[in-house]
């Protein structure tokens, strides 16, 4: 994998010493926040890894090579960036063949991880079912790829704008384990509840780590998705939230907008409908997630 991957310095060294490591997406900075909160929230994000036991390793693609880690420049070269492609799996191999840069979404993000030989990814949401299936058709293909990658995601469930029923039983039917992490309810991204019950439930990273180890050690391939609730005192009310969402979503079927452009559209468009609230939640539950994140690497390799 040489060809195509390089590893970074700080990340090389966690390998080799048997360390933890903590994969981070690239796409919430070049397409999910504004800068500069983008890039203040990435630094952040990185930092609570490391306070937490583990090495962060930002994944993102530049002229080609796929980073598993970025630098402090890199970083805020995405945060800046205007001409930044925005990858899933079938993305990939055209941005490598042309030398391009790439920011990762989730499921970009947990094909690199594993080819680096990362188990961790913490992430804000993940996508999923969106609302109108029938209408649109529109399945995110994170779904597919946690069915299919080894790969365990830490986030704070499904993103708002989705369709949640809809997204848990698909993820069911994919065989993709779906835990709760201290809480009976799957949590909603930027709420705390969601109405739907978590299929499973564990309360400790250790226990988390221990179901991911003996998962895989028997043989079980594929991903899971760990739905770490948003800290109560930073979410939002659900009611709160689901007003702005349903305008937005109204407002992106009167432009046309579609495809892998709904979902950046809607979040910047409910951050606006919240005046910056549903950002500062966002912040904190992706800040959350890598800190949850770092615990469980922690409890893995220890």
């Amino acid at each position: 994998m040489s060809d195509y991957i390089d590893i970074a310095p700080e990340v090389a060294e966690a390998f080799a010493a048997g360390k933890p490591v903590v994969a981070l997406e690239s796409t919430i900075i070049s397409h999910g926040m504004p800068y500069p909160q983008n890039l203040e929230t990435a630094r952040a994000v990185e930092q609570d890894v490391r306070d937490n036991g583990a090495i962060p390793a930002t994944i993102a693609v530049i002229g080609g090579r796929c980073k598993i880690g970025l630098s402090p420049e890199e970083l805020e070269y995405f945060a800046k960036g205007t001409d930044i492609l925005k990858l899933s799996r079938r993305d990939i191999p055209y941005c490598l063949a042309k030398k391009l840069d790439g920011a990762t979404t989730v499921s970009a993000t947990m094909i690199l991880a594993e080819k680096a030989g990362i188990r961790v990814f913490a992430t804000g949401g993940i996508g999923g079912v969106h609302r109108d299936l029938a209408g649109n058709f529109d399945v995110s293909a994170d779904l597919t790829e946690l069915g299919k990658t080894s790969v365990a995601v830490v986030c704070a469930g499904a993103k708002a704008i989705l369709d949640i029923p809809k997204t848990l039983e698909h993820l069911e039917t994919l065989g993709v384990p779906v835990i709760a992490y201290g809480t009976d309810e799957f949590p909603a991204f930027y709420s705390v509840e969601s109405g739907q019950k978590a299929p499973l439930r564990l309360d400790t990273p250790e226990e988390l780590a221990a179901f991911l180890n003996s998962k895989w050690e028997f043989g079980l391939e594929g991903g899971a998705v760990i739905g770490n609730p948003p800290e109560a005192d930073k979410a939002l009310a659900r009611e709160a939230i689901e007003g702005a969402i349903e305008d937005a979503l109204m407002e992106a079927k009167e432009k046309g907008i579609q495809g892998r452009d709904v979902t950046p559209f809607l979040l910047a468009r409910v951050t606006e409908l919240t005046k910056g609230k549903s950002l500062e939640a966002n912040i904190a539950l992706v800040r959350n997630n890598a800190r949850l994140g770092a615990k469980i690497a922690a409890a893995m390799v220890g």
